[in-house]
């Protein structure tokens, strides 16, 4: 068939075209829809199958695991305290950088490593610890967690601090406040922003982590993130798509208090 031979609404169609920015996120929310949308819809569907009929079984299941639960625990507790370890070493490395001239440069520098696949770094530190006798434990485990993770912990912090207008800085000696006061009273609150999205971007990630844990700890503590891969590979497919909804649950809820707590500091830094 010749263009010609096309249906007058179709050749109208054709030469009306144009590349618009609608246009070019079509293809992105076909990716969305394939490895977002239907992933979750065949978790949904097999957390409420069992057998092959619709039952809440697998969450009694989950309920009745004593080991599930206490790895979720487990999970939950590694995620906030690398977070705060994250938080107490990325603040003020985030805080010196933002002075320095070539801060920029040296943040890069934090961020080379993650070019490297994050299993190929744990392995390595795996080698390290093992080659210098160190014991692999929960130690080793937050070790490399903190490891992988507090490069998104500095680059959200180093960004809000240094967008920080130094006429509050300026306007706070001025009134006589201290450098400490000056940091607990302007540079402080002005940062939270960035301290938030740091905590969101490595606690989510942590307490969802997979393979470092047993890695570092050689299979001795496994994670919820362990967990849900050890149920789907023994056909566990009920209960391992109900951990991955608990999991999901989790991150929403982090999610929404974190933008929360976000959003009042915004309007309070506002008023």
């Amino acid at each position: 068939m010749k263009f010609k031979d096309l249906p007058k609404k179709a050749i109208d169609k054709v030469k009306n075209f144009r590349l618009t920015r609608r246009v070019f996120a079509y293809p992105y929310v076909l990716f969305l829809l394939i490895f977002v949308v239907t992933p979750l819809v065949i978790v949904l569907v097999n957390a409420f199958l069992q057998d092959g009929q619709i039952t809440f079984q697998n969450f009694i299941d989950l309920a009745t695991d004593g080991s599930s639960l206490r790895v979720l625990g487990t999970s939950v507790v590694v995620g906030i305290v690398t977070t705060l370890i994250c938080l107490l070493l990325g603040y003020p490395v985030a805080y010196i950088l933002a002075r320095w001239k070539s801060g920029s440069i040296i943040v890069m520098l934090f961020i080379l490593p993650m070019w490297v696949n994050f299993l190929i770094r744990t392995y390595a530190l795996q080698t390290i610890f093992e080659n210098i006798g160190v014991t692999l434990g929960m130690g080793t485990v937050i070790f490399g967690m903190v490891y992988n993770f507090i490069p998104f912990m500095i680059m959200p912090l180093h960004t809000t601090i240094s967008n920080i207008d130094k006429s509050f800085k300026e306007a706070s000696q001025d009134l006589g406040a201290s450098p400490v006061q000056t940091f607990f009273k302007t540079t402080l609150p002005l940062s939270l922003p960035g301290i938030i999205s740091g905590i969101t971007m490595v606690f989510i990630p942590t307490i969802s982590a997979f393979a470092i844990s047993q890695l570092l700890s050689n299979n001795s503590i496994i994670l919820f993130g362990d967990s849900i891969n050890l149920k789907f590979e023994n056909k566990l497919y009920g209960v391992g798509s109900v951990m991955s909804l608990i999991m999901l649950a989790l991150v929403l809820i982090s999610n929404f208090f974190m933008n929360k707590i976000n959003k009042g500091e915004a309007a309070k830094n506002l008023w």
